[in-house]
């Protein structure tokens, strides 16, 4: 890495420019996250083809950021949420929910250039869920994953969309085939599904809220990537 900044310098200098060079820190970018849906992701197939194009189409993704950087900005403790409304039932192979629109939170307590990379952040690891932003709310976030006895507690308090979720029950099997029928919308280290006691939305710019509970369509999961290289800025 220092032999690529030394060389991207000594460019700017052969050209007769002036730049800082911004290095993300060594390692990785960690965290915990939790993802709603409105349809059931832990379902039978009977259950999950009575839903398709009929629900499923909103989602909330969340991260917290542990530890890491992105862009070369340092987002230890800050959080990022997408709420997503699709055109149609996420993860469904026969269906095209494109182009979807989102609203994007991101941590009060950021500063301009951390919420930047947070949106930055967020995009990248969401993909087309988040390319379409009509809002950006700054808020305070609150996001939690429990772990050891406490694993498949969730909660998101972030302005105006607020999530909690439990473990599975043994009564939450309703037809005795359930499994994963829709995987996460981003990459995780880990992941696993989760039951919904709260998923509710009541902010603007998505034509759509909602307050959903007692739902199989929760995850609480882990993520790790490797931190972006280094990025030139010219000024």
């Amino acid at each position: 890495m220092r032999k690529w900044i030394m060389a991207a310098l000594a460019g700017c200098m052969i050209a007769g420019c002036a730049g800082t060079v911004s290095a993300a820190s060594a390692g990785k970018i960690r965290g915990d996250y939790l993802e709603t849906r409105s349809a059931d992701v832990y379902a039978g197939a009977c259950v999950a083809n009575s839903e398709v194009n009929l629900s499923g189409d909103q989602a909330i993704l969340a991260w917290h950021i542990k530890e890491g950087s992105w862009n070369g900005v340092v987002l230890d403790g800050l959080g990022v949420v997408g709420v997503v409304k699709a055109n149609a039932t996420l993860g469904d192979p026969f269906t095209n929910p494109y182009p979807a629109k989102s609203v994007l939170i991101v941590d009060s307590r950021a500063t301009a250039e951390q919420q930047a990379a947070l949106k930055s952040f967020a995009q990248s690891k969401a993909g087309e869920l988040l390319q379409n932003v009509v809002k950006v709310e700054s808020a305070p976030i609150q996001i939690e994953v429990g772990e050891g006895e406490r694993h498949g507690y969730g909660k998101l308090a972030a302005g105006l969309a607020h999530v909690e979720t439990r473990s599975m029950h043994g009564k939450d099997h309703l037809c005795g085939n359930e499994e994963v029928y829709y995987q996460p919308l981003t990459e995780l280290m880990h992941a696993m599904p989760v039951f919904t006691l709260n998923d509710e939305f009541s902010g603007r710019g998505l034509g759509v809220t909602w307050k959903l509970n007692g739902k199989r369509s929760s995850f609480v999961g882990h993520f790790s990537y490797a931190t972006p290289a280094p990025v030139i800025s010219m000024k």
